[in-house]
């Protein structure tokens, strides 16, 4: 919204600030993490109020986890709250990737709000059947992943471009479209399935999207992709500003989801923030190295895969508990030591996707 007061500008005024996405994305930044500061308290005091009990905490969980109960949950209200308020007023609002972007973010937290209520208000852990969410999902990426091939350059629709390697894209033809729904539904619910410790997702969301970020902003630019020998996506630039928005919102949550948390992120954070990680991917063509730079959360599904297929077949359990950061609780590790430990691995990871950018 604020980027059309450069049509006052003359090229060498203040108004002329505002044409740049690096200055926007500071003021995303700076608006969001007010955003959270200003609203934090009010939110989390509202939420405990009108949840009573919080959020219903498993049984069959580890021990530790009870001395949490009565912790109100929904609290990706606020991050989601803080991104978009951020993103409206400093993104450019005729960019197609803006709005697909926070299209996606915002249809996964309505998904995730209403399982996180179905949650509270029944006092337990089952809130919208899998099958439900899933397809609401599905159906939120289908959407999505037509979108963005329709505004992808008309030599990259339905390409599937690989990292490290320069120049290859592969055709996927339509079956890109499923492949591209896969990624983000998978992903939102990979984040969801992080979302089990004081801090333990949100700090990784938070390096992975600056990761994505950084690669918006360096394929929307001829520059940078003729140097890099990498494919130009015009327009994907400004993804850094709702990305800005949302490590400022980030932050904000995580003043109030240290431990030991004041709030949980909750099904309304967790599937809007996976989900806008992977829609940043299929609109820069990086699908793949977001399995790299989110790798965190892809260790944490394909344990949750491994353990149901293996009990299944031999009755036998390959972790203590599923996700994995649940087996390192049961083998004695404290909450603190697996988090911070985590958001290392995150950030190696972060590290190691962006150095694909370079490696060609």
């Amino acid at each position: 919204m604020l980027y059309w007061l450069t049509i006052w500008s003359d090229g060498g005024d203040f108004f002329n600030l505002f044409r740049y996405i690096t200055f926007r994305a500071g003021g995303a930044f700076m608006t969001a993490l007010i955003f959270g500061f200003l609203f934090g308290p009010p939110l989390i005091l509202s939420l405990r109020r009108r949840q009573g009990k919080g959020q219903p905490i498993r049984s069959d969980g580890p021990e530790s986890h009870l001395a949490k109960a009565g912790t109100p949950t929904m609290g990706g209200l606020l991050i989601v709250g803080a991104l978009l308020t951020s993103t409206l007023l400093w993104a450019r609002l005729d960019n197609p990737y803006v709005w697909l972007v926070l299209f996606v973010t915002l249809a996964f937290g309505l998904i995730g709000f209403a399982d996180d209520y179905a949650k509270v208000s029944k006092g337990n852990h089952k809130g919208v059947p899998g099958r439900v969410r899933l397809a609401l999902g599905f159906l939120i990426a289908l959407l999505a992943a037509g979108w963005a091939s329709w505004h992808h350059p008309a030599e990259l629709q339905f390409q599937l471009a690989l990292p490290v390697f320069k120049d290859v894209l592969v055709n996927l033809s339509f079956f890109f479209i499923p492949f591209a729904m896969i990624v983000i539904v998978g992903a939102a619910n990979a984040v969801n399935l992080t979302d089990g410790l004081d801090g333990l997702a949100i700090m990784p969301v938070m390096i992975a999207s600056g990761a994505l970020g950084i690669i918006a902003y360096t394929v929307g630019r001829t520059d940078f992709t003729e140097y890099l020998g990498l494919h130009y996506v015009p327009g994907t630039g400004e993804i850094l500003i709702f990305v800005a928005g949302l490590v400022g919102g980030g932050l904000g949550f995580l003043w109030y989801n240290a431990p030991p948390a004041a709030v949980f992120m909750g099904d309304t954070g967790s599937l809007a923030l996976g989900g806008a990680l992977g829609a940043i991917a299929v609109a820069t063509k990086h699908e793949l190295v977001l399995g790299i730079v989110g790798g965190l959360f892809v260790a944490e599904a394909l344990s949750v895969i491994v353990q149901v297929i293996y009990f299944k077949r031999t009755g036998k359990r390959v972790f203590l508990m599923a996700p994995i950061h649940h087996h390192y609780e049961k083998k004695g590790w404290a909450e603190p030591q697996i988090v911070i430990r985590f958001w290392i691995i995150a950030l190696i990871l972060a590290m190691i996707g962006l150095a694909t950018l370079k490696l060609r």
